[in-house]
C-alpha cells in the first residue's frame, strides 16, 4: 500500500446544498469519505488542465506539416532579414 503524503494545507469551500449532496452520494457510492473524494477529484482536475495546457495534439496532417517545417524551413523573407540585420546593429550597439 503507497505511503499517504502529509497533508499539512487546508482549503475550504462553499457548495450548494444539491452539489455536497451529490458529492456525497459520489464518495460514498466510491467508499471513500467526502474529503478524499473532493482531495482526488480535485488532484485529477488540476492534471488534466496542466495535461491540456502543456501538451499540443496534431493530426497526422498537422504532424506533418510541423516535421516538414522543421525539417526544411522556408527561405528568410526579406522583413526577416531586414529584422535580423536591425537586431544585430542593435546589439553590436549595446555591447
Amino acid at each position: 500500500m503507497p505511503q499517504e503524503k502529509a497533508r499539512t494545507a487546508r482549503i475550504e469551500a462553499r457548495l450548494a446544498p444539491d452539489v455536497l449532496a451529490l458529492v456525497k452520494r459520489a464518495a460514498e457510492i466510491q467508499g471513500r469519505s467526502v474529503s478524499d473524494f473532493v482531495v482526488s477529484a480535485a488532484q485529477e482536475a488540476a492534471h488534466r488542465a496542466i495535461e491540456e495546457t502543456e501538451i499540443i495534439r496534431l493530426s497526422v496532417a498537422g504532424q506533418r506539416a510541423f516535421a516538414d517545417a522543421i525539417l526544411k524551413p522556408p527561405a528568410p523573407s526579406e522583413g526577416l532579414k531586414r529584422a535580423f540585420a536591425s537586431h544585430r546593429r542593435l546589439i553590436r550597439e549595446v555591447r
